[in-house]
C-alpha cells in the first residue's frame, strides 16, 4: 500500500540519519573520524612548520637582516611560547563555543597573518607584535586544538588518532622548514612569508571546510572539548585540577621532561658539532626527528592498550640513558645512535598526557585538562633553551646542564608513577 511504503521509506530516511556517525564504529576505515585525522595531520604540519620549528628560521633571518642580537631575537620567541601558552589553556571553551571548524580556519587566517607580519618586521616592536599573533595562530593549530578535536570523534581509538595527526608535527620539521629556507633564498624574507602564508590558505581553508563537520552525537560524552552543559565549569575543572595528585602528578612530570627534552634538542646541533662535526651533527638531528615519527607510528598501534603511565615511565628512563651516553661517550656512531634512542620517544611525549587524561578522569573534564596541561607543559619548557644555555656558559661545557636533563628524567618517571586516589579515575567505558 501506498501509505504503509512511504512509512517505511520515511523510517528508513530517519533510521539513516540518526546512525550516520554511529552505524560505523572507530575501528572502520569509513568512519569519518579518520578524515578528521587527516585534517589534524595537514593543521600539525603548518602549525609546526611556522609555529615551533619556524622559530629557528625567524631568529637566524632577522639577525641576517638586521643585525639585531641574538638575545633580543630571542626574548621575542620566549614571548610567543609564553603567550601561546595562556592562550592554549583555554582552547577547549573556543571549541565549545565557536565548533571545531571555526576555531580551525581562525587558527590558519591568524597563523596567516602572523607569517606575514613576520616578513614585514622592521622594529624590535614589530617583532613582539608578530609573535602575538603568531601565539593566536598556535593556540588554534597545535596541540590543545588537534586533542581536542579529536576528542570529538574518538574514545576507544583516540591514542591512535592522535599519534597519527601529530605525524604532522614532525613533517613540519623535516618537510616544511626546509622548504621555507630555500623559498627565503629564492624570493627573499618578505616575498616568501607572503607566498607560504598564501599557501597555506590555499591548501588548509577548502579541506577544513569539506572535511570538518558536525562532531558524532556522543561526544559529549566521550570527552568532547569541554565539559558538558550539566557537569562543572572549566573554572571549577581547573580548580579542582591543580588539588587532584593524579593531574599534577601528570603535569609535573610532563612539565619537567619536556623542560629538558626541548632545551636539549636546541643545543643538540652546538654540542654536537665541536664533537663529530657540522656534517655528521646534521645527520643526527635528522636521525632524532625520524626517529620521532617512527615512534610514535609503532606506539599507535598498542598505544590504547598499554599502562600509559608505565610507558610514559619508560620513555623518560630512555632519554635519560641517551642522554648519559651523549655525555660520556665520543664515539660518532654511539652519538648518532643514542640520539636515536632519544627521538624514539620524542613524539610520543606529547601524545601521552592527553591519554592519561582519558583514561583517568572524568570525560566531560577532557578538553579542559589537555589544554590546561599543554600550557603548563609550554609555559615550563619556553625557558629549557634559556637555562641550559646559562648553565653551559657558567660551567664551560654541556656535561652540567645535560646532567641536570637526566637528574630532570629521572625524577618525572617517578612522579608519573603517582597516581592518587582511585576515586578520580573515570568509569569504564
Amino acid at each position: 500500500m501506498p501509505g504503509h511504503d512511504e512509512a517505511n521509506a520515511n523510517k528508513s530516511k530517519k533510521t539513516l540519519d540518526a546512525s550516520t556517525h554511529t552505524s560505523i564504529g572507530e575501528t572502520s576505515l569509513r568512519y569519518d573520524g579518520w578524515r578528521i585525522v587527516l585534517v589534524c595531520f595537514l593543521l600539525a604540519t603548518f602549525g609546526w612548520a611556522f609555529g615551533f620549528y619556524g622559530q629557528s628560521v625567524y631568529v637566524a633571518e632577522l639577525h641576517r637582516l638586521h643585525g639585531w642580537p641574538t638575545s633580543l631575537i630571542s626574548s621575542a620567541t620566549t614571548f610567543f611560547y609564553l603567550s601561546g601558552a595562556a592562550l592554549v589553556a583555554f582552547v577547549s571553551e573556543a571549541i565549545r563555543g565557536y565548533g571545531p571548524r571555526n576555531c580551525m580556519i581562525a587558527g590558519i587566517a591568524t597563523m596567516a597573518l602572523a607569517a606575514v607580519a613576520m616578513g614585514q618586521v622592521r622594529e624590535p616592536w614589530q617583532l613582539y607584535l608578530a609573535n602575538a599573533f603568531l601565539a593566536f595562530g598556535w593556540a588554534g593549530t597545535s596541540l590543545g586544538m588537534i586533542t581536542n578535536t579529536l576528542g570529538l570523534w574518538f574514545d576507544k581509538k583516540r591514542g591512535m588518532a592522535i599519534s597519527l595527526a601529530l605525524n604532522g608535527a614532525s613533517f613540519g620539521g623535516i618537510a616544511g622548514v626546509p622548504l621555507l629556507v630555500m623559498a627565503i633564498g629564492h624570493f627573499g624574507f618578505r616575498n616568501a612569508m607572503a607566498v607560504a602564508a598564501a599557501a597555506m590558505v590555499v591548501v588548509m581553508v577548502p579541506v577544513i571546510l569539506i572535511y570538518v563537520g558536525r562532531p558524532p552525537g556522543h561526544a559529549g560524552a566521550n570527552g568532547g572539548g569541554a565539559a558538558a552543559a550539566d557537569g562543572p565549569t572549566p573554572t571549577q575543572i581547573r580548580a579542582r585540577a591543580f588539588r587532584d595528585i593524579a593531574f599534577l602528578s601528570v603535569s609535573s612530570a610532563f612539565a619537567l621532561v619536556l623542560f629538558a627534552q626541548v632545551g636539549f634538542i636546541v643545543h643538540l646541533i652546538s654540542f654536537l658539532d665541536s664533537v663529530i662535526g657540522r656534517e655528521r651533527a646534521a645527520v643526527a638531528v635528522a636521525l632524532l626527528t625520524a626517529m620521532a615519527v617512527v615512534g610514535r607510528v609503532l606506539f599507535s598501534f598498542v598505544i590504547d592498550q598499554m599502562n600509559q603511565r608505565l610507558a610514559s615511565a619508560l620513555s623518560f628512563i630512555s632519554q635519560a640513558v641517551a642522554l648519559l651516553i651523549v655525555i660520556n661517550v665520543h664515539n660518532d656512531y654511539a652519538l648518532i645512535a643514542a640520539c636515536a634512542l632519544f627521538g624514539f620517544s620524542v613524539g610520543n611525549l606529547i601524545t601521552l598526557p592527553a591519554l592519561i587524561v582519558q583514561r583517568e578522569f572524568d570525560p566531560r573534564a577532557f578538553g579542559v585538562l589537555v589544554s590546561l596541561i599543554t600550557a603548563i607543559n609550554q609555559i615550563t619548557y619556553a625557558f629549557g633553551p634559556g637555562v641550559i644555555g646559562l648553565l653551559r656558559d657558567m660551567s664551560g661545557s654541556y656535561a652540567l646542564p645535560f646532567y641536570a636533563c637526566i637528574a630532570l628524567e629521572l625524577i618525572a618517571a617517578v612522579l608519573i608513577m603517582i597516581r592518587g586516589r582511585a576515586s578520580h579515575t573515570r568509569s569504564a567505558s
